[in-house]
Protein backbone atom coordinates (compact mmCIF):
# COMPACT_ATOMS: atom_id res chain seq x y z
CA UNK A 1 0.00 0.00 0.00
CA UNK A 2 1.33 3.65 -0.50
CA UNK A 3 1.45 6.30 2.20
CA UNK A 4 3.45 6.08 5.47
CA UNK A 5 1.81 3.85 8.41
CA UNK A 6 4.59 3.92 11.21
CA UNK A 7 4.38 5.57 14.41
CA UNK A 8 5.46 9.29 13.45
CA UNK A 9 2.17 9.55 11.64
CA UNK A 10 -0.30 7.96 14.13
CA UNK A 11 -1.27 10.81 16.15
CA UNK A 12 -1.73 12.73 12.91
CA UNK A 13 -4.27 9.84 11.80
CA UNK A 14 -5.61 9.78 15.02
CA UNK A 15 -6.33 13.48 14.77
CA UNK A 16 -8.27 13.54 11.52
CA UNK A 17 -10.37 10.62 12.95
CA UNK A 18 -11.56 12.65 15.51
CA UNK A 19 -12.13 15.95 13.35
CA UNK A 20 -14.00 13.98 11.01
CA UNK A 21 -15.64 12.40 14.00
CA UNK A 22 -16.72 15.94 14.84
CA UNK A 23 -18.34 17.03 11.46
CA UNK A 24 -20.36 13.94 11.48
CA UNK A 25 -22.24 14.90 15.03
CA UNK A 26 -22.38 18.77 13.42
CA UNK A 27 -23.71 18.31 9.98
CA UNK A 28 -25.83 15.33 10.77
CA UNK A 29 -27.99 16.37 13.60
CA UNK A 30 -26.94 13.92 15.81
CA UNK A 31 -25.02 16.19 18.03
CA UNK A 32 -25.02 19.63 19.18
CA UNK A 33 -22.08 22.26 19.03
CA UNK A 34 -20.99 21.67 22.47
CA UNK A 35 -19.82 17.66 20.83
CA UNK A 36 -18.01 19.10 17.74
CA UNK A 37 -16.06 21.74 20.40
CA UNK A 38 -15.24 18.31 22.13
CA UNK A 39 -13.63 16.40 18.73
CA UNK A 40 -12.29 19.99 17.72
CA UNK A 41 -10.10 19.78 21.16
CA UNK A 42 -9.35 16.26 20.76
CA UNK A 43 -7.76 17.41 17.69
CA UNK A 44 -5.98 19.87 19.39
CA UNK A 45 -4.49 18.03 21.75
CA UNK A 46 -3.28 15.50 19.24
CA UNK A 47 -2.03 17.90 16.80
CA UNK A 48 0.33 19.42 19.47
CA UNK A 49 2.21 16.75 19.91
CA UNK A 50 2.60 14.90 16.45
CA UNK A 51 5.24 16.63 15.17
CA UNK A 52 7.73 16.02 18.67
CA UNK A 53 6.49 11.88 18.05
CA UNK A 54 7.72 11.94 14.24
CA UNK A 55 10.90 14.08 15.52
CA UNK A 56 11.92 11.04 17.82
CA UNK A 57 12.64 8.89 14.46
CA UNK A 58 16.26 9.06 13.59
CA UNK A 59 17.25 8.78 10.04
CA UNK A 60 14.36 9.79 8.34
CA UNK A 61 14.03 9.28 4.66
CA UNK A 62 13.01 12.92 2.40
CA UNK A 63 9.64 11.07 1.48
CA UNK A 64 8.85 10.03 5.32
CA UNK A 65 9.34 14.23 6.31
CA UNK A 66 7.45 15.54 2.80
CA UNK A 67 4.77 12.99 3.46
CA UNK A 68 4.35 14.11 7.11
CA UNK A 69 4.26 18.09 6.73
CA UNK A 70 1.69 16.85 3.76
CA UNK A 71 -0.76 14.61 5.63
CA UNK A 72 -0.12 17.21 8.80
CA UNK A 73 -1.31 19.86 6.58
CA UNK A 74 -4.64 18.31 5.36
CA UNK A 75 -5.16 16.75 8.24
CA UNK A 76 -5.56 20.47 10.16
CA UNK A 77 -7.60 21.33 7.06
CA UNK A 78 -10.36 18.97 7.97
CA UNK A 79 -9.96 19.56 12.17
CA UNK A 80 -9.48 23.17 12.15
CA UNK A 81 -11.04 24.70 8.38
CA UNK A 82 -13.86 22.50 8.44
CA UNK A 83 -14.80 21.51 11.74
CA UNK A 84 -15.08 24.96 12.82
CA UNK A 85 -17.29 25.84 9.95
CA UNK A 86 -20.06 23.04 10.90
CA UNK A 87 -19.60 23.81 14.80
CA UNK A 88 -21.41 27.36 13.88
CA UNK A 89 -23.39 25.82 11.25
CA UNK A 90 -24.70 23.54 14.10
CA UNK A 91 -25.07 26.93 16.12
CA UNK A 92 -26.71 28.30 13.51
CA UNK A 93 -29.38 24.91 13.64
CA UNK A 94 -29.70 25.42 17.21
CA UNK A 95 -30.80 29.06 17.62
CA UNK A 96 -33.54 28.60 15.54
CA UNK A 97 -32.23 30.76 12.49
CA UNK A 98 -32.73 28.13 9.76
CA UNK A 99 -36.15 27.02 11.57
CA UNK A 100 -37.73 30.86 11.20
CA UNK A 101 -36.63 30.71 6.83
CA UNK A 102 -38.39 27.40 6.83
CA UNK A 103 -41.54 28.83 8.81
CA UNK A 104 -41.76 32.27 7.31
CA UNK A 105 -42.27 33.25 3.54
CA UNK A 106 -42.36 36.97 3.63
CA UNK A 107 -38.94 38.38 3.83
CA UNK A 108 -38.22 39.91 7.49
CA UNK A 109 -34.13 40.28 7.08
CA UNK A 110 -33.14 36.97 8.45
CA UNK A 111 -32.29 35.44 5.01
CA UNK A 112 -29.88 38.52 4.80
CA UNK A 113 -28.10 37.54 7.91
CA UNK A 114 -28.11 33.93 7.00
CA UNK A 115 -26.48 34.56 3.78
CA UNK A 116 -23.56 36.68 5.53
CA UNK A 117 -23.07 34.06 7.83
CA UNK A 118 -23.05 31.74 5.30
CA UNK A 119 -20.37 33.40 3.73
CA UNK A 120 -18.38 33.80 6.84
CA UNK A 121 -18.01 30.27 6.73
CA UNK A 122 -17.04 29.30 3.48
CA UNK A 123 -14.43 32.13 3.63
CA UNK A 124 -13.26 31.17 6.77
CA UNK A 125 -12.43 27.63 5.25
CA UNK A 126 -10.75 29.04 2.59
CA UNK A 127 -8.30 30.91 4.81
CA UNK A 128 -7.51 28.03 6.20
CA UNK A 129 -7.18 26.40 2.91
CA UNK A 130 -4.93 29.38 1.48
CA UNK A 131 -2.92 29.35 4.48
CA UNK A 132 -1.91 25.80 4.99
CA UNK A 133 -1.10 25.55 0.90
CA UNK A 134 1.15 28.20 1.53
CA UNK A 135 2.85 26.86 4.24
CA UNK A 136 3.62 24.00 2.48
CA UNK A 137 5.01 26.26 -0.53
CA UNK A 138 6.90 27.62 1.20
CA UNK A 139 8.39 25.10 3.28
CA UNK A 140 11.90 25.18 2.37
CA UNK A 141 12.22 29.07 2.56
CA UNK A 142 11.34 28.72 5.81
CA UNK A 143 13.64 26.39 6.81
CA UNK A 144 16.46 28.12 5.07
CA UNK A 145 15.45 31.17 6.65
CA UNK A 146 15.48 29.48 10.00
CA UNK A 147 18.91 28.10 9.70
CA UNK A 148 20.44 31.21 8.89
CA UNK A 149 18.32 33.63 11.76
CA UNK A 150 18.21 31.00 14.37
CA UNK A 151 14.38 31.34 14.83
CA UNK A 152 11.85 29.85 13.37
CA UNK A 153 8.74 31.92 12.69
CA UNK A 154 4.95 31.51 11.89
CA UNK A 155 3.79 33.68 9.16
CA UNK A 156 -0.02 34.97 10.15
CA UNK A 157 -1.49 32.65 12.67
CA UNK A 158 -1.57 29.15 12.53
CA UNK A 159 -4.96 27.45 11.79
CA UNK A 160 -4.16 25.36 15.15
CA UNK A 161 -5.26 28.07 17.07
CA UNK A 162 -9.00 27.51 16.03
CA UNK A 163 -8.64 24.57 19.05
CA UNK A 164 -7.99 27.19 21.59
CA UNK A 165 -10.24 30.23 20.36
CA UNK A 166 -13.58 28.64 19.82
CA UNK A 167 -13.62 25.92 22.57
CA UNK A 168 -13.45 29.12 24.90
CA UNK A 169 -16.51 31.13 22.98
CA UNK A 170 -18.41 28.14 23.37
CA UNK A 171 -17.29 27.65 27.58
CA UNK A 172 -18.73 31.44 27.56
CA UNK A 173 -21.78 30.75 25.63
CA UNK A 174 -22.71 27.58 28.26
CA UNK A 175 -21.80 29.51 30.98
CA UNK A 176 -23.86 32.79 30.58
CA UNK A 177 -26.51 31.20 28.83
CA UNK A 178 -26.54 33.76 26.14
CA UNK A 179 -26.59 32.92 22.51
CA UNK A 180 -23.10 33.85 21.25
CA UNK A 181 -23.76 32.56 17.51
CA UNK A 182 -22.93 36.23 15.69
CA UNK A 183 -19.81 36.48 17.76
CA UNK A 184 -18.71 32.70 16.83
CA UNK A 185 -19.21 34.04 13.43
CA UNK A 186 -17.30 37.18 14.16
CA UNK A 187 -14.44 35.22 15.77
CA UNK A 188 -14.61 33.05 12.29
CA UNK A 189 -14.15 36.07 10.76
CA UNK A 190 -11.46 37.90 12.38
CA UNK A 191 -8.93 34.38 12.45
CA UNK A 192 -9.58 34.20 8.39
CA UNK A 193 -8.18 37.23 8.43
CA UNK A 194 -5.33 36.15 10.55
CA UNK A 195 -4.77 33.11 9.05
CA UNK A 196 -3.97 35.12 6.14
CA UNK A 197 -2.07 38.64 7.85
CA UNK A 198 1.80 38.53 6.35
CA UNK A 199 2.90 39.39 9.94
CA UNK A 200 6.16 37.00 11.42
CA UNK A 201 5.52 35.59 14.90
CA UNK A 202 8.27 33.88 16.70
CA UNK A 203 7.12 29.99 17.02
CA UNK A 204 6.63 29.45 21.01
CA UNK A 205 9.63 28.22 22.58
CA UNK A 206 8.96 25.19 25.37
CA UNK A 207 7.69 27.03 27.74
CA UNK A 208 5.54 29.30 25.64
CA UNK A 209 4.34 26.03 24.64
CA UNK A 210 3.91 23.86 27.95
CA UNK A 211 1.14 27.33 28.87
CA UNK A 212 -0.84 26.80 25.63
CA UNK A 213 -1.06 22.89 25.83
CA UNK A 214 -1.89 23.85 29.48
CA UNK A 215 -4.84 26.39 28.34
CA UNK A 216 -5.92 23.65 25.62
CA UNK A 217 -6.04 20.82 28.56
CA UNK A 218 -7.74 23.21 31.18
CA UNK A 219 -10.32 23.88 28.31
CA UNK A 220 -11.19 20.62 27.66
CA UNK A 221 -11.56 19.36 30.92
CA UNK A 222 -14.04 22.24 31.35
CA UNK A 223 -15.80 21.16 28.14
CA UNK A 224 -15.97 17.61 29.92
CA UNK A 225 -17.85 18.79 32.69
CA UNK A 226 -19.95 21.41 30.41
CA UNK A 227 -20.79 17.99 28.00
CA UNK A 228 -21.79 15.87 31.24
CA UNK A 229 -23.84 18.52 32.42
CA UNK A 230 -25.39 18.97 28.78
Amino acid sequence: MIGIYDYTVILTYLSLASGVTGIIFTTTGIGHPEVGIFFLMVSGILDAFDGRVARTKKGRTKLEKDFGIQIDSLADMICFGVLPATIGLAQLRISGIFTELVRRRDYDGNYAMLVLLLMIAVIYVLAALIRLAYFNATTEIREEEAKQTGTAYFTGLPVTAAALVFPLEMLIHFYVRWDLTIIYFILMLIMAVAFLLNVKVRKPGKKALSAIIAIGTIEFILSVIVFHMY
